[in-house]
């Protein structure tokens, strides 16, 4: 009798543990959408700061994350900092190790980084059209991104929840 108990919370256990970890996958895809969006508001201020308020980096970047805040917010004041330190560092260096320094709360995927260094290849040292151009070509990349992740959320959820869910019952009958 109490064996028998011990087994079906084993098996409520690893239902309910694999239901969850497909419930944070579908809440992950969610927040990819969500960090892209936001990222995607803040290129457009750094891109008002530069080309129309004719600001230098340290000044865009600062003002720019301070008006965002969180993750990628960080992101910016971190790099403005490091450019007022002066240590002689050029730019793309310091964008790309803040880029390699965000946490994993923030939701962005190997290839988003990889784009977003991108970015900072061009920034600072080119005339100021060339640099709205490069800022327009990464907004436009980021669009391609945003627009795959919300065509595909429903099912994607729908996906890793029904995966979740069915995982654990398999296991639980394989176990059993």
């Amino acid at each position: 009798m109490d064996r028998t108990y011990i087994k079906i919370l084993g098996a409520a256990l690893v239902i309910i543990s694999s239901s969850g970890l497909g419930f944070y996958m579908a809440a992950q895809w969610g927040e990819h959408l969500k960090t892209l969006e936001k990222l995607k508001k803040m290129i457009f201020l750094l891109k008002g700061e530069i080309v129309y308020a004719n600001s230098p980096l340290t000044e865009a970047f600062e003002r720019t994350g301070k008006k965002a805040g969180g993750g990628i917010g960080d992101l910016f004041l971190a790099v403005s900092e490091r450019l007022m330190e002066q240590h002689g560092e050029p730019f793309f260096t310091v964008w790309q190790d803040e880029i390699d320094k965000l946490p994993k709360e923030v939701c962005l995927s190997r290839e988003d980084k990889q784009n977003l260094k991108g970015l900072g290849e061009h920034l600072g040292y080119l005339d100021m059209d060339m640099q709205e151009r490069n800022i327009l070509l990464y907004l436009e990349q980021l669009d391609l991104s945003i627009n795959y992740l919300r065509k595909h959320k429903q099912e994607k959820s729908r996906l890793y929840t029904t995966l979740g869910i069915m995982g654990g019952l398999f296991l639980t009958i394989v176990m059993y």
